[in-house]
Parts: C-alpha cells; sequence; structure tokens
C-alpha cells in the first residue's frame, strides 16, 4: 500500500522545482523498481530506507524492490480559488484525491523571482490556501446538508449520522479551525474520512528555502515550525534548488555534493519520510534469495490484512505468520540464526505488525 501526497503552492514557490527532483529521482531508481508516470503531474519514487539493502545483504537477494510513494503536482492556487478563480477547481478537485498534502512554502528572499502577493510572507501564504480550503469546505458541507433533509425525515439512519458529522466539521470551520483539528471518535473515523474533507487532510509544511539555510533553516523556516508545531502538523525545511540539482547527478558525486553542502542526506529522504509518519504508516519486509522487498501498511495493521496487501488471497486463506524482528535478523544475521537464538515467532490473526518485521505468510490458497 502506497501513498498520494499532493504538492499544493501558490506560485512561484517552487513547488515545480520540487516536484521536478522527485520525479527525476524516480526515474534515476528505475532500474531498481517498478516506476511510471501516471501522468505528466504524478510520478513515483521510492521510499528511502537502508534497513532494505542490510536484509537483501544478508538474505543474498537478486533484487531490491522499495515500497513507493505518489506525488501528485497540483495546479498552482491563487487567492479566490474556492470561487474557481485561476484554477481553482482544477485544484479542489484532485486535492480531494490524495492521502495528505505538502504545503510548499517560500521561505527565500530572490528578487528575480516575483511573488504573487508582492511579499515573502510563509504564514501569510498559508493562511491563504487554509482560507480557500475552509470556505470550498463549508460551501460544500452547506449543500450537502440541504440535500440530506429528505433522507432525514425519512428516517434514513445514516443519513442521520452524515449530518451530525457534517454539523460538527462546519461549527470548527466557522470558528476559523480547519476539519482536521475535530476530534472523531473511533466509530465515527470511516464515516469521516468518506466526507472528503479538504481541510481534514493531514498537513506537512515544507520550507522551501535558499541554498545557504538547507541545512539547518532560516528565520522564515522557524516561523514555519512555529506555526506548524501550534497546530499539531509538521514541516521540514528542504532546498528545492538543492534537490534538483542533486536529482541529476550520480549518486556518488550526489553524496559529495550534501557533504561540501553539510547535508548528512537529501531532503527529498526528509520529505518522504515525514509524509510517512504523517499518515501513520510503517513498514515490513518480505526476505528471499529472489528479492527483498518493503510494503506499506499502516500503525495498527494486524497480521491477516498486512498479507493482504501483497495479494487478496493472503488474508483470505490467512493460516499464520512467520516472523522475525529487524534488529534480530541483522544480530543473528539471517531468519536460520533467528531460529537458533529463538528469535522466530509463529502469529496468528489477532497479531498486530510491529514496523520492521519481517515476514512469512502461510496461506490456504
Amino acid at each position: 500500500m502506497g501513498f498520494k501526497m499532493g504538492i499544493v503552492g501558490l506560485p512561484n514557490v517552487g513547488k515545480s522545482t520540487l516536484f521536478n527532483a522527485l520525479t527525476r529521482t524516480a526515474a534515476a531508481q528505475a532500474a531498481n523498481f517498478p516506476f511510471c508516470t501516471i501522468e505528466p503531474n504524478v510520478g513515483e519514487v521510492a521510499v528511502p530506507d537502508p534497513r532494505l539493502d542490510k536484509l537483501a545483504a544478508i538474505a543474498g537477494s537478486k533484487q531490491i524492490i522499495p515500497t513507493r510513494m505518489t506525488f501528485v503536482d497540483i495546479a498552482g492556487l491563487v487567492k479566490g480559488a474556492s470561487k474557481g478563480e485561476g484554477l481553482g477547481n482544477q485544484f479542489l478537485a484532485n486535492i480531494r484525491e490524495v492521502d495528505a498534502i505538502a504545503h510548499v512554502l517560500r521561505c527565500f528572499e530572490d528578487g528575480d523571482v516575483t511573488h504573487v502577493e508582492g511579499r515573502v510572507d510563509p504564514v501569510a501564504d498559508a493562511e491563504t490556501i487554509e482560507t480557500e480550503l475552509m470556505i470550498a469546505d463549508m460551501e460544500s458541507i452547506e449543500k450537502r446538508l440541504a440535500n440530506l433533509q429528505r433522507k432525514i425525515k425519512g428516517g434514513d439512519k445514516e443519513a442521520v449520522d452524515q449530518e451530525r458529522l457534517l454539523k460538527t466539521a462546519l461549527a470548527a470551520l466557522e470558528a476559523g479551525r480547519p476539519a482536521r483539528t475535530v476530534a472523531v471518535a473511533e466509530d465515527d473515523r470511516k464515516a469521516w474520512a468518506m466526507l472528503q474533507l479538504l481541510t481534514a487532510k493531514p498537513v506537512l509544511y515544507v520550507c522551501n528555502v535558499e541554498e545557504a539555510s538547507a541545512a539547518s533553516g532560516n528565520s522564515q523556516s522557524a516561523r514555519v515550525a512555529e506555526m506548524a508545531a501550534a497546530q499539531g502538523a509538521a514541516s521540514v525545511v528542504i532546498s528545492a534548488k538543492i534537490e534538483e540539482e542533486i536529482s541529476q547527478l550520480p549518486e556518488d558525486e550526489a553524496a559529495m555534493f550534501l557533504e561540501e553542502m553539510g547535508l548528512s542526506e537529501a531532503g527529498l529522504d526528509r520529505l518522504i519520510r515525514a509524509g510517512y509518519t504523517l499518515l501513520g504508516l510503517q513498514t515490513y519486509f518480505t526476505v528471499g534469495p529472489k528479492e527483498a522487498r518493503a510494503w506499506t501498511i499502516r500503525k495498527g495493521t494486524l497480521a491477516p490484512q498486512a498479507a493482504g496487501v501483497i495479494h487478496g488471497d493472503f488474508e483470505r486463506g490467512f493460516i499464520r505468520a512467520e516472523t522475525v524482528a529487524f534488529d534480530d535478523y541483522i544480530a543473528f544475521k539471517g531468519e536460520a540464526g533467528a531460529k537458533e537464538a529463538g528469535k522466530f515467532r509463529v502469529e496468528g490473526k489477532t497479531y498486530e505488525v510491529k514496523d520492521g518485521d519481517v515476514l512469512h505468510f502461510l496461506f490456504n490458497a
């Protein structure tokens, strides 16, 4: 299971530069994992995970297949998008289809790159987009509430529940808070997700800074970090210009370039991992002579559902899961060593898969 992250932002904030860096990186990885550009503005990139290489080395795997993440370069937004200004309607339609939003904010000064509002203020930019999404959500909710009335009068329980959730969301929005700030009961989570509210999407603020600030950020990115913390959101510092340069270099030269810039890793790696964390995702592995492969699941996923990510038949006919924790697999140099050390486990249908588990599923066809 992968997930889609939509890249949004005002014009001239570095959104397209960042997306170009991502897709060039993905193209360079094409030999190692299935890659496709589904549309000109959609690309998949491998989720960096050094654990996979270590597992493959021990198992002698011929192929290494990382898990993947999809990035969607969403049409640029301007003030008034909720009313259809610019490419507003396209923007709103595309954002409904993603799992999370990477909100690129301009945190650099450059006289040669004009700002649509004539100033550099990432917090104000964030508020502009948030306001447009909130207005769009409120208008959508009001229309849906009106359309539900006949079903409610007819005693439709599902419509009553939907009305309750929509009114809860509307109250938050009218108070100036996005829908993601609403505390949703466990029993309502599925119905809440079905509402597809724009402001219910998790947000990762991407601070696009100048090259000199790529390692530690600057005063503008510090303001964004403070804003994100107050919202319970996440933020990451990145220099889209550096990332675009790195994406065009061979791997060894890219590593040298990063070192010269004082960076321990590419900003894209931090961005991808931050997105992973934002959605509560984790990774398990299947390892053998043919391939070492990473699979994405949500935290809390049980063994049968984790098996279903590989194939539906694995979930339907699930018998048991044989598992070794990543640290044990490495420490005892593979499955055989882990068995001898008593670290090999057999788990049933109620087992909650842990991040880094090396799994083998047994199932009835």
